[in-house]
Parts: structure tokens; C-alpha cells; sequence
């Protein structure tokens, strides 16, 4: 079985919609995944059931080895220790320095104070940000609040990175920016990068495996692929 795998599996919303119709995918350990599609057509409900904020109406999804479409409620957070997520919005906490922001994720596991700080210095140096301990997310522009986002996805080091349009808020120069540290994050640490996005730019740059969505239904699957215009519209 692949790292991440889905089985035949079908969202459907209490109102009748399909977001997710009969997808089969596999994604093996260390794949640089870019899902793209037009706005509505699944990509997010996708990435949500990566990390069971949604569940499957139909059908299993493994991630690991672990189906957690079946996985009880009270199991989740096992599961969200292994992956780390990054959102468009950056989901700060404001009275938070960029230090107390990641070492919140390690403490709320339980951690240990001697085992956080050499933890959340590495994530953060590895982000670009070591500089940048003491600031406050009001102190920080868009990206560097951004990197502060991946530093804390990426501080428990997780097997998967699952980024919803962590580009969305930012201009081109600052995006292209964000994705030399995901990429290094991928092939410095191995990890699994699973990324939604509209970036066109980005996804024709980097050549790296791209997942087409229509409709919820996969419909292009290409290894060093481009932003397929046609079957994403």
C-alpha cells in the first residue's frame, strides 16, 4: 500500500452535494503533490479528509497505513501529530512572539520546555526566521508570518505537510519565496507535501506531480506536470 492512499471514497454534504466522487488515489512517501482545480470542485474537502476534518461518506482513506476514514473521534489528534497543515490564513495567535506561536503546537502535546526550545529554534532557522523569535505577528510581513505558520507545521516533524493555498495571500516574488522553503522542507526532511492551490505560476515552475480535480472527480494525473488549464476549468 502506498504512504497515502484513497479507495474508491465519495464526499457527499448533508445538502446534496458531491464534493468528492469515487477517487482513487495513491501517493508514495516523500511525493511533492500539487491538487489543483477550479474554486468548489473538491480540492479543499480532499485535503480535509487527509487530517479527518471531514470524513468520507464512502469509501477508506489511508494515510500511513491508518484508514482514518475509520478512525475514532478520540484517536484523531494521534493522527494530527503526524501531519503538519498550513492554511491560507495564517492563523496566528496575536499576543504570541513567532517563538511562542510554534513552541504552543509542542506544548499542548506535552513536551517538556528542554525538549521544545532546541525544537522550535531548528523549525524556525530552517524557515529562514531565527532572527525573528521575539517578533510579534503585527511586527512580521505577510510571508514572514507565513513562514512562522510552517515553522509550527513542521515543528513536531511531521510525515506529511498538507498545505491548503499557503500562496493565496501573497504576491509573486514573497510565493515563490514560500515554496523554496516547502520544497526544501520535502528534500531535506523528507516529508510528504500535499499542496492545493490556483498558483499557476508556481505550479508550472516547479514541474513536481500534479493531481487534477473536476467535479470531485480525478481527471489528470501527471508526474512533473503543468496547470492543465483545460481539464481544470
Amino acid at each position: 500500500m502506498s504512504f497515502i492512499e484513497l479507495q474508491n471514497v465519495y464526499k457527499i454534504y448533508k445538502n446534496g452535494v458531491t464534493a468528492i466522487a469515487n477517487m482513487n488515489l495513491k501517493i508514495k512517501k516523500g511525493d511533492f503533490v500539487f491538487v489543483i482545480g477550479q474554486t468548489a470542485c473538491g480540492k479543499s474537502t480532499l485535503i480535509k479528509m487527509l487530517y479527518r476534518e471531514e470524513k468520507p461518506t464512502k469509501g477508506d482513506v489511508y494515510v500511513g497505513g491508518v484508514n482514518v476514514a475509520r478512525l475514532k473521534n478520540n484517536k484523531v489528534y494521534k493522527l494530527r501529530r503526524k501531519i503538519g497543515i498550513v492554511f491560507q490564513d495564517y492563523k496566528l495567535l496575536p499576543k504570541l512572539t513567532a517563538y511562542e506561536n510554534v513552541a504552543f503546537v509542542l506544548e499542548s502535546y506535552g513536551y517538556k520546555e528542554e525538549d521544545i526550545k532546541p525544537r522550535v529554534i531548528d523549525a524556525l532557522t530552517h524557515v529562514g526566521l531565527k532572527e525573528k523569535l521575539r517578533s510579534y505577528p503585527h511586527e512580521m510581513s505577510g510571508g514572514e508570518q507565513q513562514r512562522v505558520c510552517i515553522a509550527r507545521a513542521i515543528v513536531n516533524k511531521p510525515k506529511v505537510l498538507v498545505c491548503d493555498e499557503p500562496t493565496g495571500n501573497l504576491d509573486p516574488d514573497t510565493s515563490k519565496e514560500i515554496m523554496k522553503v516547502i520544497e526544501s522542507i520535502n528534500t531535506d526532511l523528507d516529508t510528504t507535501i500535499i499542496m492545493a492551490t490556483h498558483d499557476k505560476d508556481i505550479v508550472n515552475r516547479m514541474k513536481k506531480r500534479v493531481v487534477v480535480i473536476k467535479n470531485g472527480v480525478l481527471v489528470g494525473d501527471y508526474e512533473k506536470g503543468s496547470y492543465k488549464v483545460d481539464e481544470a476549468a
